[in-house]
């Protein structure tokens, strides 16, 4: 059992050699091969190079597309500024929609043509060609709370929530037409696999959460089965108000914070639902051993039961000792279900 075929058994309820292992790799994978961050995250070359070797050095058996959550904004004329060395980001003072009534004028984007989604897609193609077939090709969207937060601005997007609903509603209509496009170009370039990255819906509340973000983030998850692709779902940050409502979305994999306990969300989100976690990426993953990032794993895995991915509770930090993230796989490699 290969890498792809292990993952795609786990998320479809048969049975697998042993645990798949999936840790969010960004800037981790751009300094194992020597390689700038701004590099990493703009050129493709160098974000499949790391992914492929990180994936094969230790033992992961998924590669992805994340760098940053600003290409698609970027490609829809938001100000992004970048760095050198570190993740671009979202010129939060120059939000794109600070002035709400652009929405009514803004395009969403041909994901060929715009510079940093097509910059995925050319990732994505070149997995499909080197690692096809092997690993999990996982490609990425933002979540419909995140790329709102991306092209209105976090801050007036929260007041937005309570002072004008309707534009929210009408944002989040954009942003998932958006996602879908890009998703569809993704799948069609070798993606099997769609992340969600919504780290903005752990900042509002269980009502808004229902009220507003969960049916964006559903009509999502749904779209992109509809596609024909497995869906990842990851929240930055402690979900454990709305995680009865996760467990409604539907989705293939939930991807937990290190903030959430994996007992309490299996509780809530059911026996079925295939969990991925979430050990302290810093305190435990960066700053422990690797007896005690086995242990913590392995207290991961027993809570969540069969129904399990290895992984941290997000991003690998970049500066963590090969050591521990070598127990982590090794973790997965010698456990089964």
């Amino acid at each position: 059992m290969n890498s792809r075929e292990r993952v795609l058994a786990m998320l479809e309820g048969a049975p697998v050699d042993h645990l798949p292992c999936m840790p969010i790799l960004m800037q981790f994978a751009g300094d194992l091969i020597g390689s700038s961050y701004i590099n990493y995250a703009t050129n493709f070359r160098f974000l499949t190079e790391g992914q492929m070797r990180a994936a094969g050095e230790f033992g992961i058996d998924h590669v992805n597309t994340m760098s940053d959550p600003a290409g698609e904004a970027a490609d829809c004329g938001a100000a992004v500024k970048f760095f050198p060395n570190q993740p671009p980001a979202l010129d939060e003072a120059n939000a794109l929609l600070t002035d709400k009534t652009l929405l009514d004028t803004l395009e969403i984007p041909d994901p060929y043509v715009g510079q940093r989604m097509h910059n995925r897609l050319q990732a994505l193609a070149l997995y499909k060609q080197r690692v096809g077939g092997e690993k999990l090709i996982e490609g990425w969207v933002e979540g419909p709370c995140a790329q709102g937060a991306d092209l209105r601005g976090i801050n007036n997007l929260m007041l937005d929530f309570y002072d004008d609903p309707a534009f929210v509603r009408r944002l989040f209509d954009f942003v998932l037409k958006l996602e879908l496009r890009f998703a569809a170009a993704q799948i069609r370039e070798g993606a099997e696999l769609i992340g969600i990255g919504d780290a903005a819906a752990s900042l509002v509340g269980p009502q808004i959460y229902e009220d507003f973000v969960w049916e964006y983030e559903k009509k999502m998850v749904d779209g992109l089965h509809a596609l024909g692709a497995k869906v990842r779902l990851h929240i930055c940050g402690d979900i454990r108000l709305v995680l009865d409502s996760v467990g409604r979305l539907g989705c293939d994999l939930v991807d937990l914070d290190y903030m959430v306990p994996i007992s309490e969300a299996r509780e809530k989100i059911g026996a079925d639902q295939v969990l991925l976690g979430n050990i302290d990426p810093v305190r435990v993953l960066r700053e422990g051993s690797p007896e005690s990032v086995e242990a913590a794993i392995a207290e991961c895995h027993r809570q969540a039961g069969p129904h399990y991915i290895v992984g941290a509770g997000c991003e690998v930090p970049r500066d963590t000792p090969q050591a521990n993230l070598r127990a982590l796989t090794r973790y997965a490699q010698e456990n089964g279900q």
